[in-house]
């Protein structure tokens, strides 16, 4: 009778410690969808068209993670956030990450409690001015009007700048960037300033794009990627390790067009553990062998998705800058896959 109670007790306490360890991961496959907090529209990063289809550089992270998870890039559901409610949606697990052009700072790690699983996207805030304003750098904007949403870390940019360059600026506040937009165009404020990615995207939205400068002078360091809670290491291991696929598979020279030869094995050990044809770092995650092979076939590799969605030959016209790899004097580098 005793050993029966203790293996009912015992039994017990292992569904309890199931169910106190059961996460995210276990969420995301329950559901049958990603659910992925992304900007409410940043064209280049993630905005919908009119059918309501979802595209841009955040967007395929988000298809990559779902095809890794879930073996469907399509298995996303994709809930804009705005930049005061992107991290409360995230800590009350509306959304399962963020993946919004959000800013990984100390504050937001340590006092939010957040984490910040790496880095897909090195950015810095800029100056947007019409080419009119005749200005060719940002030391020349003393006295300027300047568009900028308060309550923001580029608020306390702007103001340290202007105050080591001995300029005096005012203040035009924005709620949010269509706001910003309409008010720049309506030349309520000489320049419009956030993250230059954002500029990028803003001007090439606008009637006559050429008629815009983006000013050369990036006065603050602005790292983003993927958020998740800290409450969850195994789904934070996911998300991270999903986006050192995609940056090592352009590393290793791993496309879209020879993913399917090279997971079939090659002389690198590093790739064949990475693709699946050798060791079990799929299981180590939670996840099947072919994990990584997904995510790298649903919209290609770092690289690839960065040309297709806001490389130099898009509208966007971002150059890779500290994005490329560091072998190509970028800061993009993959953890090693062993």
């Amino acid at each position: 009778m005793k050993t029966a109670l203790l293996l009912a007790t015992l039994t017990a306490v292992e569904l309890l410690a199931s169910a106190a360890t059961a996460g995210t991961l276990d969420d995301v496959k329950a559901r049958g969808m990603l659910n992925c907090g992304v900007n409410t529209g940043l064209v280049g990063f993630a905005a919908p068209d009119a059918n309501g289809n979802w595209t841009g550089f955040d967007v395929s992270f988000c298809r990559a993670l779902a095809a890794a998870v879930l073996g469907d890039p399509k298995k996303v559901n994709f809930l804009p956030t705005t930049g005061d409610n992107a991290f409360p949606m995230l800590k009350a697990a509306k959304v399962d990450l963020l993946e919004r052009n959000s800013t990984w700072t100390f504050t937001r790690e340590v006092d939010l409690k957040l984490t910040f699983v790496g880095v897909n996207y090195y950015d810095g805030q800029g100056f947007l001015v019409p080419k009119k304003l005749g200005v060719s750098s940002a030391k020349e904007l003393g006295g300027a009007t300047i568009c900028l949403q308060p309550g923001t870390s580029n608020e306390v940019n702007l103001a340290d700048y202007f105050k080591s360059h001995n300029m005096t600026y005012t203040l035009v506040p924005i709620r949010d960037d269509t706001e910003g937009k309409q008010k720049f165009l309506a030349k309520a404020c000489d320049a419009y300033t956030t993250d230059v990615s954002a500029l990028a995207s803003m001007r090439a939205t606008l009637e006559n794009p050429q008629d815009y400068v983006i000013l050369p002078e990036v006065i603050s360091k602005a790292p983003s990627g993927p958020v998740v809670r800290q409450d969850d290491p195994q789904w934070a291991s996911v998300v991270r390790w999903t986006l050192y696929a995609l940056i090592g598979a352009e590393e290793f020279g791993i496309t879209s067009a020879n993913l399917e030869e090279l997971s079939k094995g090659t002389d690198n050990p590093e790739i064949n553990r990475l693709l699946g044809s050798q060791g079990d770092l799929g299981t180590m995650l939670g996840l099947d062998k072919d994990w990584a092979k997904r995510a790298i076939a649903a919209g290609g590799n770092y690289g690839e998705i960065f040309e297709a969605t806001i490389g130099s030959s898009t509208p966007i016209g971002l150059a890779r800058g500290l994005n490329a790899q560091w072998t190509k004097g970028g800061l993009m580098y993959a953890i090693p896959f062993h």
